[in-house]
């Protein structure tokens, strides 16, 4: 409880000097509503906030399979070979430099315009790339090298290395890359969705860009929430998932 009583309190107090501010200043609700009309807005949109929330967060979590499986997939491939890992690794660091929203109209033709939301996979998957692969990756060269040679002193097989020695040393870097993954596949979702522009996906980025064209300030930042929590539930998931997996290997 003591972990939690000093960032909830620190929330009541923003919250509180936020509502006094609102009213005292007397702030018209489109520029700035106070906390009291976002919590209004969020239990009246509740529905509506739940089902966008479940489309934003559903096609989140495919853009990080997604990218967890390419990523960490290629990643294991190259770390076989030196000359595919000085191939590769250019060509994925061209794909985390290179913005979404700029490659988003090409993917959404690809796509198809009907198939919106698998544009908003594709490059929420992007996004999410480079953390697992980089993780992957690294972990993968981070074997102790003392247990390298005693491996290579028992003869043992590229395979035999790979289960018993590499795969254990790069789990820490996996998780953490997973981590960090997590959270850009929120962020990546949202981003192409708004870049998608069509309304397709119906997620909360599209809620977001709804509330903002009928200047309703309130209802922007209710489904701005929803995000929030959403994305701290997905970063608390995989971070207890971690945690386990770390107590496991202690």
């Amino acid at each position: 409880m003591n972990r939690f009583l000093p960032p909830l309190l620190l929330i009541l107090f923003l919250l509180a000097g936020w509502e006094i501010a609102c009213r005292a200043l007397h702030l018209p609700p489109y520029l700035l509503p106070p906390p009291s009309a976002v919590a209004i807005s969020l239990v009246r949109r509740a529905p509506l906030l739940l089902s966008s929330a479940a489309v934003t967060f559903w096609m989140a979590f495919q853009a990080l399979v997604t990218a967890f499986v390419l990523g960490g997939g290629l990643a294991l491939a190259v770390s076989l070979n030196r000359s595919a890992e000085r191939a590769v690794r250019p060509l994925a660091v061209a794909l985390q430099v290179t913005p979404v929203v700029a490659i988003a109209p090409l993917v959404l033709i690809w796509a198809g315009l009907d198939h919106a939301d698998r544009a908003v996979v594709a490059l929420a998957a992007a996004v999410a790339f480079f953390p697992l692969f980089s993780g992957v990756l690294t972990g993968l060269r981070s074997a102790d090298p003392d247990l390298e040679r005693l491996f290579d002193l028992y003869g043992a097989s590229s395979t035999q290395r790979l289960i018993r020695l590499r795969l254990p040393a790069a789990l820490p870097f996996v998780l953490e890359g997973l981590r960090v993954a997590a959270g850009l596949s929120v962020i990546g979702a949202v981003v192409a969705e708004f870049v998608s522009g069509s309304g397709a996906t119906q997620g909360l980025a599209w809620r977001l860009l709804e509330a903002g064209n009928r200047l309703r300030t309130a209802d922007m930042l209710a489904a701005l929430l929803c995000l929030m929590i959403m994305g701290l539930a997905l970063h608390a998931v995989v971070g207890a998932v971690e945690r386990a997996v770390r107590r496991r290997l202690a």
